[in-house]
């Protein structure tokens, strides 16, 4: 897709992203958007251009650091509720509880027990939040191999990006087979019907951002909204059990 194709159906989906705010708040709804992925999958911009035009006073994005002692002392959901969204008010997660069934488990940031605890109680936290009214939608942000090499070689030499580079990145390759292990289990045990994974295949970042603002807007009813078809702009997006069932489609 060239810049003018992406940059045209990037404002048509911004434009309606816009309505949609408008409807959550004008009928006191709530959303949370969790995105999850590999190291530099695309996390970061896709989040910016989700929130470019939004109202900054309804819409949020938190991006959590380490947890301090009192977090570590305390029940591993605590320290993400004060974040969730009160009505009207967009949440985006960049990384999220799931980062204990990713990163905290392949880098031993947590123990055994802590990570089978988190699949004991995570589903019934998320219904929790459903429950009360608010809409939960979750994606995986999956490259290949060879792309999050390149992503992150750029990453370490950019004046601009070099800030992301952390002691997790110095490690992801190495650690590929970790983490595909990893996200297998967390796709397949905590993505049932009523709160599936969307996994979008994002080694092209045009195509993987608008694949997730189409996603969004088709996710939550709004008369003011009409998304595209994906096949549109060529995005490529599979729930969490179709993903994992479909040779080829997660980067392995």
């Amino acid at each position: 897709m060239n810049r003018t194709e992406y940059r045209r159906h990037k404002r048509a989906l911004q434009i309606q992203l816009v309505a949609l705010q408008r409807h959550l708040i004008a009928h006191e709804q709530r959303l949370v958007v969790i995105l999850e992925g590999r190291d530099a999958a695309g996390k970061d911009g896709a989040i910016k251009r989700i929130v470019q035009h939004m109202s900054p006073r309804e819409t949020r994005v938190v991006a959590l650091g380490k947890p301090t002692e009192r977090d570590r002392a305390s029940w591993y959901f605590q320290r993400f509720v004060p974040h969730l969204p009160a009505d009207g008010e967009i949440v985006l997660f960049n990384r999220s509880w799931y980062n204990r069934a990713g990163v905290e488990r392949v880098m031993e940031f947590c123990s055994e027990d802590e990570c089978e605890a988190f699949y004991r109680d995570v589903l019934a936290f998320e219904r929790l939040i459903a429950a009360s009214g608010t809409t939960v939608l979750k994606f995986y942000l999956d490259i290949s191999r060879d792309e999050q090499a390149r992503r992150l070689a750029e990453r370490r030499t950019s004046p601009l990006t070099a800030w992301k580079s952390s002691p997790v990145d110095a490690v992801a390759l190495d650690k590929w087979d970790a983490y595909s292990q990893a996200r297998n289990r967390m796709l397949a045990e905590t993505g049932p019907d009523d709160l599936p994974w969307r996994v979008v295949a994002a080694d092209d970042k045009r195509c993987a951002r608008l694949t997730v603002m189409a996603e969004i807007l088709g996710a939550v009813e709004c008369e003011w909204v009409d998304p595209p078809a994906l096949e549109a702009f060529g995005g490529r997006l599979r729930h969490g059990q179709d993903a994992l069932a479909e040779p080829g489609f997660l980067a392995l």
